[in-house]
């Protein structure tokens, strides 16, 4: 069959099951659902082997990972359409309009007109779903039912406001998760990428913690002016835990504290390690309301906990660094050893660490290099500007160099698809090191300029550096092994401006210098931790080490617990959590290992195969000592490049008249750079003076 036809029934049933989940979500606050629709599907789903929980196992758990799955599935058979649908020029931009930013300046950064209807939207969800529950909780609170509880109506209204405001804090927190989840494929159904997501993620940290905070302060005003403050120290067998849940909450208000610019920009490590209180917040969260109620926000922390698996087990090995280029602007080019059959996308990034400098920091950058254009070899470039890099610019640029690095990699992770290449035109605006995305593009049109008949787009490439010898980054546009035919296809424009220098400097004194590292028998070189099908393995995974869960915890309440409890609340509902947590983390451990051990036995025979080749080419190169020696520091890079490129010193590019000079019916504006020059392209290409203008932010800055 088609591999077409079978995406396009993935993608109805995809659609299907997506609108009937964004219904629920409507409904559930509802008396329609809490009254009629729950009760009756409860009859029937409550059992012996899943207990109540079952109910929203099978209400918010089953859709989301069926989603994953088949859209898994949808992904690997894209996989050799993407190239042709990409190149499509003539495709209508029919959501142009909708992908212009609307919002450029203020606390949400740049946001285009999806993303804002889609935050409306969200908004609006919360506040129909508070609304609701007040609206029908808080009228049957009447003078003869507060006597009861030996309270004042205010009194217990207060109490219902603080319980429906932690379950709409509830539903941010089964969203939070979906956009750090690198590898998932939900994502990329939607178009998305984990790096372009981080901001979503952001959004519904600041709105979770403010909602958990609100529902937490509410409840101890409660206990205070009711006289029962006694129930912050109270962990309940049977009912909700309150130690639990301000043990959530204060783990969450210190990883959330460290998250304000203020202090993540000035120490960076203490933002990255209190963020390990995820852990500590999901965990006695789970606690808190025990394992029923949070298989509504699972879901996406189930899919994040495969993914964070599959990238520990990636980074226990250290992969095989081939050599570097250090370049005076305190820039490095790593090279690394990968497999024929890793491939990805331009603007594709990975993270790297490097145990001699921290164990525990993970470092994002965009790989350079081209998996088509250079089969065998992965690059990232790395600019010196924190601690960390800094750090590692010292080790290679000291007078001894280093002859072997460990690094470990996570990764690659990218787009799905090469959307840029629809464009007539692509203008890449970029300031100092952001223009290390754009390197992979333009080696991706040559790529195609080489191999392909259909036209690639023209490309205007304008680079902003604050001095001479950051041009050498320029050096970098093409491989090693570049040559000038390799861009003698491409209409190739270079505006490069030299911002604080009014005249051309060069230090002949300064080299850019090239290395080799030695090889070591450990090393491997990179490869896709499930290997060239890794979206079927994805799937696989997902699939099945939910279907491993459902037998081990079935087990486990058929013959453990319900003996104990008959479905009756009579059995710890802390040990209910605590079983069901380690029964999905045993599921996923075991299926994604299985997977990984599968996909090993490749690794290990190509890492021969590129052992071996690398070992005739140290003994046979002629090349190996140009390679190897010193290069003077040139204002230009290669001839072929210079060739393209005008320098401007001493002033800054007219934006806005270079943008509505460029003609054609779709020019791609992609910006990548500091967070005023994203602004000021955003700002031009949201003017509506250019219909044709369609705007990229690519940013890292989170």
């Amino acid at each position: 069959m088609d591999s077409r036809v079978v995406r396009a029934a993935i993608r109805v049933l995809l659609t299907v099951v997506f609108l009937g989940i964004c219904m629920m979500w409507i409904l559930v606050p509802t008396n329609t659902y809490r009254q009629k629709w729950r009760p009756s599907i409860s009859k029937k789903v409550v059992s012996t082997y899943f207990g109540k929980q079952g109910l929203n196992m099978l209400i918010w758990t089953f859709p989301v990972l069926l989603v994953a799955t088949l859209g898994s599935l949808y992904l690997h058979l894209g996989k050799n359409l993407t190239e042709n649908v990409s190149q499509s020029n003539d495709k209508k931009h029919r959501l142009a309009v909708w992908k212009r930013p609307i919002l450029v300046k203020g606390p949400l950064g740049i946001v285009s007109g999806i993303e804002l209807a889609f935050l409306i939207m969200f908004i609006a969800l919360l506040i129909w779903t508070l609304g609701t529950y007040l609206h029908n909780g808080l009228p049957t609170i009447t003078p003869e039912v507060a006597a009861k509880d030996g309270a004042k109506v205010w009194q217990m209204k207060l109490q219902q406001v603080a319980l429906r405001i932690g379950l709409v804090g509830n539903i941010c927190l089964a969203f939070l998760f979906y956009p750090v989840a690198r590898g998932s494929s939900v994502l990329p159904l939607f178009g998305l990428t984990s790096e372009g997501s981080i901001k979503y993620h952001i959004w519904l940290g600041h709105i979770t913690m403010v909602l958990f905070t609100s529902h937490g302060t509410c409840y101890i005003t409660y206990w205070a002016v009711t006289g029962h403050i006694s129930e912050m120290i109270k962990w309940s067998y049977s009912d909700i835990s309150n130690v639990a849940g301000e043990i959530s909450l204060l783990g969450g208000l210190i990883l959330w504290a460290a998250t304000f610019p203020q202090i993540r920009r000035k120490t960076f490590e203490l933002f990255f390690y209190t963020h390990y209180l995820y852990i500590i917040f999901v965990f006695f969260f789970i606690l808190h309301v025990g394992i029923g109620y949070s298989f509504i926000m699972l879901p996406g922390f189930y899919l994040f906990i495969i993914d964070r698996y599959l990238r520990f087990l990636q980074s226990r090995r250290s992969v095989r660094l081939l050599s570097a280029r250090v370049l005076p602007c305190h820039t490095l080019e790593l090279n690394f050893a990968k497999s024929p059959g890793l491939s990805y996308n331009p603007t594709s990034i990975m993270f790297l660490n490097v145990p001699s400098i921290s164990k525990l920091q993970w470092h994002p950058f965009t790989i350079s290099s081209n998996s088509r254009l250079e089969p065998e070899k992965l690059s990232v470039i790395i600019k010196s500007e924190g601690s960390w890099s800094t750090k590692l610019y010292q080790m290679l640029s000291s007078p001894s160099p280093i002859d072997r690095l460990d690094i470990s990699i996570e990764g690659p992770y990218g787009p799905a698809s090469n959307h840029f290449l629809r464009h007539d035109t692509l203008v890449m605006v970029s300031g100092g090191s952001g223009i290390t995305p754009f390197i992979s593009i333009i080696r991706e049109i040559i790529f195609w300029s080489k191999t392909s008949q259909r036209k690639t787009p023209d490309i205007i490439l304008i680079a902003a550096f604050k001095c001479s010898s950051d041009l050498t980054m320029l050096n970098l546009l093409l491989p090693m092994a570049g040559s000038p035919s390799e861009i003698s296809n491409l209409q190739l424009q270079i505006e490069a401006y030299v911002t604080r220098e009014k005249e051309p400097t060069i230090d002949n004194s300064k080299r850019v210098r090239s290395m080799w590292f030695k090889p070591h028998q450990t090393d491997i070189p990179m490869a896709a931790i499930l290997g060239p099908n890794s979206w079927i393995w994805l799937g696989a995974i997902i699939s099945s080490s939910f279907i491993i869960f459902l037998i081990l915890i079935g087990i486990i309440t058929r013959y453990y617990i319900y003996p104990i409890d008959h479905n009756k609340n009579e059995f710890s509902r802390s040990k209910t959590a605590v079983l069901n947590l380690l029964a999905i983390c045993a599921s996923i451990a075991a299926t994604a290992s299985v997977a990984v051990f599968w996909n090993k036995r490749q690794y290990a025979r190509e890492a021969k195969q590129i052992q071996n080749m690398e070992g005739q080419t140290l003994e046979g190169s002629n090349n190996l000592m140009l390679y190897n020696a010193d290069r003077e520091l040139e204002s230009l890079p290669h001839q072929s490049v210079a060739e393209a490129t005008k320098i401007h010193y001493g002033q800054r590019p007219d934006l806005k008249r270079m943008l509505f000079e460029c003609k054609g019916s779709s020019i791609g504006v992609l910006v990548c750079g500091p967070k005023k020059l994203r602004h000021d392209v955003a700002a031009i290409c949201s003017s509506g003076l250019a219909d044709n203008l369609h705007f990229e932010s690519i940013s890292f800055s989170w």
